[in-house]
């Protein structure tokens, strides 16, 4: 089960080049949420490539603990 979802999608080749960097830079600014599942997907037509990468979550470690110590 999963709680949110988190798409990243990049058309530009700039973009695409940076796309790992951006799902890095969040991952580590969310640490306390649990990857569950993931969609990673590309689509083309004649002029452009786009990536795209689905990340489905739920709260997890200290956030998880904390709530769930709560009265």
């Amino acid at each position: 089960m999963f709680t949110g979802v988190k798409v990243f999608s990049a058309t530009k080749a700039k973009e695409r080049e940076e796309l790992g960097e951006a799902i890095t830079r969040w991952l580590r600014s969310n640490a306390d949420l649990e990857i569950v599942d993931r969609v990673v997907c590309q689509s083309s037509d004649n002029e452009f490539h786009c990536y795209t990468v689905v990340l489905f979550y739920r709260q997890g470690g200290a956030a998880a603990a904390n709530a769930s110590a709560k009265p």
